[in-house]
């Protein structure tokens, strides 16, 4: 039988709050007081604009946030080294085989689907959730409600926390649940949250509760929630999973029938919105559009090695080359718009973690070995809009207050 289980977790006292002195006030004036409605907590200030930020975590776990408003950088803390990120774009994930370690990088946007309110509280790192192996962290498109999953390799435990009570600074685990040792995640999906391990997918209720038929799920790989549901990769496509009248509705997304390309084992977009895409080998990137439960392989000018859909007007679609370039794609027939240098060689040669982060009107890179973030205007000739140089090796980055 699987071990459920419900704890609360404080943060040590290593991680105690610390304030986010770099971020700007909004445009109009100082901001105004803390509301209790669309994605706001307590002690929180609603804002005019996003307070867009990179917030990046060094080699030796130093975490800091550069203000992209006023150029301003704060230290928020550390973490132990980390081996893999993940971020919801308020929160940064840092995995290590010890367990998760988790910063609030204080600025957020709710998504209110017609329009979109920003915020900024005292950013913290907040603690640690224990676990064997490297986890794999999912989480859905809202940072004040709702579960973040995280399945843990080396035990096999698959953990939901409580996103809402991380706003707090606690962390709290609504079940972890015991699996075969191996690959899997957990993928918060409305107020439940849907297991993939051990080639098939399980859904449960936030008490770990099993719920539903079991769906099968071979080599489950790669995961990412869109505006219209939540992902989960899978060796013969996807599965998409979304709530209808308070269920959770799992649906198979196949590829293509004649298909031949690699598939995909991990998934990038613009936050939330529909299309995504993957890496297919060396065939091109597949785009998977969750509104048409549709694959499209897209052929590239050249082997890429990231690739993340922009899902704008323009059908934007941003690619990584081997050698650091970074190219801007017609995401519907793959021809190629526009390119940077490359930027990002010495740290691919090197095996070093690149990122490339798309919002809907820049790209941001960074640049390990290099010692760099850029921020590109992809929508302008791939234009280099601005270069920074940390004083602390951006070893991992996220956009944070999206």
């Amino acid at each position: 039988m699987p071990h459920l289980f419900s704890r609360r977790l404080t943060a040590v006292g290593l991680f105690g709050a610390l304030t986010l002195t770099g971020c700007a006030a909004p445009v109009d004036g100082p901001a105004a007081e803390p509301v209790d409605t669309h994605g706001a907590i307590a002690g929180a200030s609603e804002l005019a604009e996003p307070a867009l930020g990179l917030t990046t975590i060094d080699p030796d776990g130093h975490v800091s946030h550069l203000d992209l408003l006023d150029e301003t950088t704060a230290e928020l803390g550390r973490v132990r080294a980390p081996e893999r990120l993940h971020s919801d774009g308020r929160y940064l994930f840092a995995a290590d085989a010890e367990g998760l370690s988790i910063a609030d990088s204080g600025v957020w946007t709710w998504d209110h689907v017609d329009h979109f309110h920003y915020y900024r509280a005292p950013a913290r790192v907040v603690g640690e959730v224990a676990g064997e192996g490297v986890a794999t962290v999912a989480t859905s498109n809202s940072s004040t409600t709702g579960g973040t999953g995280v399945f843990f390799p080396g035990s096999g435990e698959a953990v939901l926390l409580d996103t809402e009570t991380l706003s707090a600074g606690e962390i709290v685990e609504l079940f972890r649940l015991e699996r075969a040792a191996g690959a899997g995640m957990v993928v918060p999906a409305g107020t439940f949250a849907a297991v993939a391990a051990g080639d098939e997918v399980t859904l449960h209720a936030a008490d770990g509760t099993e719920i539903g038929a079991t769906t099968p799920c071979v080599e489950p790989s790669g995961t990412i929630t869109t505006r219209v549901g939540a992902v989960i990769g899978c060796r013969d496509g996807a599965l998409l999973v979304t709530v209808a009248d308070a269920v959770p509705v799992v649906e198979r997304i196949p590829y293509p029938a004649a298909a031949t390309a690699p598939r995909a084992i991990a998934f990038a977009n613009r936050e939330g919105r529909p299309t995504v895409a993957a890496v297919a080998g060396e065939a091109g990137v597949w785009m998977l559009d969750t509104r048409e439960r549709s694959w499209t392989l897209v052929p590239t000018p050249e082997a890429v090695v990231q690739a993340t859909a922009v899902d704008d007007r323009a059908q934007n679609l941003l690619a990584l080359t081997a050698d650091g370039r970074v190219l801007v794609l017609d995401g519907a027939t793959g021809e190629l718009r526009a390119q940077t240098p490359a930027l990002v060689g010495a740290s691919l040669a090197a095996g070093e973690p690149v990122s490339l982060v798309a919002d809907q009107q820049r790209a941001y890179l960074n640049g390990p070995a290099e010692g760099r973030l850029w921020e590109i205007d992809f929508a302008d000739d791939a234009r280099i809009a601005r270069e920074f140089t940390p004083s602390l090796t951006p070893l991992f980055v996220a956009e944070t207050g999206r």
